[in-house]
């Protein structure tokens, strides 16, 4: 009962991104049961032996929607699409993607896929 009383504290100034984690969690998880969820202070993260994806609550600035959250995954490649709303290279060959989500009809296959393969990618670590 903790880990529900988490997840709706951390949704507590937005709590209108709830429906959309939620439809993002149940996804990731029929996809990969095993998958442990950590519900942090700045993000809730998806691991298999290593954090593979999170969301977050995005800071009000311009460019990034008013009511969002962000889905953060980690590739061995750049991700070329307009859903993409920051990719950043930290390592040589490790890429970091944010897309920013307004309604949980947007986690549709092309986002799932990326994550299935940010998934594979953590694995090989």
């Amino acid at each position: 009962m903790q880990d529900i009383a988490d997840k709706l504290a951390f949704f507590d100034k937005l709590p209108q991104m709830l429906p959309v984690y939620e439809r993002l969690e149940e996804q990731v998880l029929q996809r990969y049961p095993a998958v442990r969820i950590k519900v942090q202070k700045t993000q809730i993260g998806f691991y298999n032996k290593h954090l593979f994806a999170c969301v977050s609550l995005p800071p009000k600035r311009k460019g990034i929607p008013p009511v969002c959250c962000v889905v953060t995954f980690g590739l061995g490649r750049q991700v070329h699409s307009p859903r993409i709303g920051v990719a950043v290279e930290p390592y040589p060959n490790r890429w970091t993607h944010h897309v920013f989500l307004e309604s949980p009809q947007q986690i549709d296959e092309q986002l799932l896929g990326w994550i299935d393969e940010a998934y594979q990618f953590s694995m090989q670590k």
